[in-house]
């Protein structure tokens, strides 16, 4: 199966920005918030913009501080293996990349909602701020 990811291309003018497709051969997840496009990883966004809103997953094996969340994140990671073999998803590239150099992208279904408004209406995920830390133990 292909993926495309759309890529929005910056121009000197805004006018004739395209977006441009690459397909990624691969797909897969590597937790309830980061995927991997042929190798490279990414990270999903919600419906927000980079740097003012996503979402976040708890985090998986000993990176978790409790074992609620290990086996919510276990949760979570197994619904977006599920999501991303959705017919139709698209891969759109905000153009930015986190701390850790992952490009920032949405996962957009074909309804245009993104996963990460999926997993956070599931329960698997929670809104993410900047300077904000989920507690998925005593929340």
């Amino acid at each position: 199966m292909r993926y495309f990811v759309a890529c929005l291309a910056l121009c000197s003018s805004p006018a004739f920005a395209e977006p441009q497709f690459i397909t990624c051969e691969s797909l897969s997840v590597v937790d309830g918030d980061t995927i991997r496009c042929d190798g490279q990883r990414m990270r999903p966004m919600g419906p927000g913009a980079p740097y003012v809103s996503g979402f976040d997953a708890p985090e998986t094996g000993n990176r978790a501080r409790c074992d609620e969340e290990r086996i919510l994140a276990a949760r979570a990671t197994l619904r977006m293996s599920e999501l991303l073999e959705t017919p139709g998803l698209l891969i759109e590239d905000s153009g930015e990349v986190d701390p850790f150099d992952r490009p920032l992208i949405w996962l957009r279904l074909p309804d245009g909602s993104t996963i990460g408004e999926v997993m956070i209406n599931e329960g698997l995920a929670r809104v993410w701020l900047p300077g904000r830390r989920n507690d998925w133990c005593n929340d």
